[in-house]
């Protein structure tokens, strides 16, 4: 598996995340912290208790944009991935859009009669869809696979049913960012603002990839469990 990635376990972490600052976020999401001194990446991984292929798979599929694994998806831990995601999940809903909104409280001067409510009614509204989102993953859809990784096969449902119905939750961002670059209200603090601005870029690239790992690495892999437990049974 390691000679057709870019960074492969041997490699020192911390080279890692000199070569790609983004990598910072991948590895807070899998509770990898910094301090990693000239630990390799299987190094760090395994005094975290985290499946460094996995890791490795995630890293290199967002640096590449493309998945290597093919027929080898049982290497994927799936508990693994589904943590990785739930934190993910946590990063968005606890953290990067409640900053975002602070900054954009504090940068529009905030009234009813303008702009700046229209502004911020569409932000909330922005996230509650991403909340809806994220808490039916969490509720329905990972408990679905921990039912499949016990040997239980619910009747009513399979993953195909989440992968029809898994909107791009990011694209709404497009529509926020036009709002602000078009109809600016007149009175700002333009450095927040711009850090706003910046924040929402920075966040929408963000769910872009999050949706293409649930797309690329969690759905096949799951897809896979779910032939191999039918199979098991067919037996």
């Amino acid at each position: 598996m390691d000679n057709f990635q870019k960074y492969t376990s041997s490699d020192k972490m911390s080279d890692l995340i000199v070569d790609n600052y983004s990598l910072l976020q991948v590895m807070s999401r899998f509770g990898l912290t910094l301090g990693v001194g000239d630990k390799t990446v299987r190094e760090v991984c395994e005094s975290n208790n985290v499946d460094c292929n996995t890791f490795l798979t995630i890293v290199n599929f967002m640096t590449e944009g493309f998945v290597h694994i093919g027929d080898d998806a049982n290497d994927i831990s799936i508990p693994t991935l589904i943590d990785y995601l739930r934190q993910s999940h946590y990063y968005f809903l606890e953290f990067s859009l409640p900053t975002i909104r602070q900054k954009l409280i504090e940068a529009i001067e905030y009234s009813k009669d303008d702009i700046s409510f229209l502004i911020l009614k569409f932000f909330d509204e922005y996230m509650r869809e991403v909340r809806r989102h994220m808490e039916y993953e969490d509720e329905t859809v990972f408990k679905y696979v921990q039912d499949l990784l016990q040997g239980v096969t619910p009747p009513a449902y399979q993953i195909t049913t989440y992968s029809k119905h898994h909107d791009q939750v990011g694209e709404t961002l497009a529509e926020l960012k036009n709002i602000l670059i078009k109809y600016c209200p007149a009175k700002v603090n333009v450095n927040l603002l711009n850090a706003a601005l910046s924040d929402i870029y920075a966040c929408d690239e963000g769910l872009e990839w999050h949706s293409k790992v649930e797309d690329y690495l969690f759905v096949p892999a799951i897809l896979n469990l779910e032939r191999r437990l039918r199979d098991g049974q067919n037996k």
